[in-house]
């Protein structure tokens, strides 16, 4: 069944609600990969609950509805998504523990042509579930890459901007544990795509592909811990596209572009494969006068 734009553009989502606290924050850190060097301040701060700290790109599973475009109405060709691009506005810093609304809608589906797939934008905003304030949203593009040509538009929402033509200024190497993929699936996003070699194989990887969402949150460790050690409290935007497959075991490399101080740009590439991964990368941080006179 080939996608019916107006259906799927139309879609309701039931609102997501999701208590969550240390244990989950632990949880999505260690599915990134933090603690593997137990000596490490820096990384223990996101998995140890004496001072815990909450990485802000922990958004991106909380209030999250699981994996929809499984569902057999969608028209979607599951085995064929990809995540293409993902962009993060908070609001108001995450607390290490609360009770949040997730609620998505599905902005625009593009229609890139027959054998060139489809692009699904979908938004999901973050919700204070007791107050109903709004903590973070979250634009998503999902490429099926098998549903083009259902006679959608042919034009969406803007991506990031290019990288500077300059070499970075500075950059991270993060080597990523094998197991990397099996402990982020448990945050919330079970896609057997990252774990099911015979499903990998039918979406035409060799192996299990890391999620992109876990290379994303690795990226945002890097940035902070370069940006001077920045508080993770400081991020407030945080956009990048996924150029290639991430595998579990990659040495991840982030490479760092200072800018003005309040906006960085940002890539990730994998040196031992040649390959830019995440690219376009664009991150804003607080000044940390704002911070103080928030804190």
């Amino acid at each position: 069944m080939p996608i019916d734009y107006q259906r799927l553009r139309s879609r309701r989502f039931a609102d997501v609600v999701q208590a969550y606290g240390p244990r989950d924050c632990i949880l999505y850190a260690l599915g990134l990969g933090l603690g593997h060097d137990p000596m490490d301040r820096a990384q223990l701060d996101y998995v140890y609950e004496d001072g815990l700290r909450l990485l802000p790109t922990m958004a991106v599973v909380l209030g999250y509805g699981g994996f929809w475009q499984r569902e057999a109405d969608t028209g979607i060709a599951w085995q064929s998504v990809v995540h293409g691009e993902q962009g993060l506005r908070i609001h108001r810093p995450l607390p290490v523990s609360g009770r949040v609304t997730g609620r998505t809608v599905i902005e625009e589906i593009v229609d890139k042509g027959a054998g060139r797939g489809a692009h699904v934008h979908t938004r999901r905003d973050l919700l204070d579930t007791d107050s109903g304030e709004l903590l973070c949203s979250l634009t998503s593009n999902a490429i099926s890459r098998a549903d083009g040509g259902f006679g959608g538009p042919a034009t969406g929402p803007s991506s990031p901007p290019p990288l500077p033509d300059s070499p970075p200024d500075r950059h991270l190497d993060f080597a990523i544990p094998p197991q990397a993929a099996l402990i982020y699936r448990l945050s919330g996003d079970d896609n057997p795509l990252h774990a099911d070699p015979a499903v990998a194989r039918q979406a035409g990887f060799d192996r299990p592909i890391l999620h992109g969402l876990c290379s994303y949150g690795i990226a945002a460790y890097a940035l902070l811990r370069m940006a001077d050690g920045a508080d993770p409290d400081r991020l407030r935007r945080f956009d990048v596209r996924f150029s290639a497959p991430v595998y579990p075991g990659d040495v991840l490399r982030t490479e760092l572009w200072t800018g003005d101080g309040a906006t960085v740009r940002f890539r990730c590439t994998v040196p031992a494969r040649g390959v830019t991964v995440l690219d376009r990368g664009l991150a804003e941080l607080a000044d940390p006068r704002e911070r103080a006179a928030t804190a």
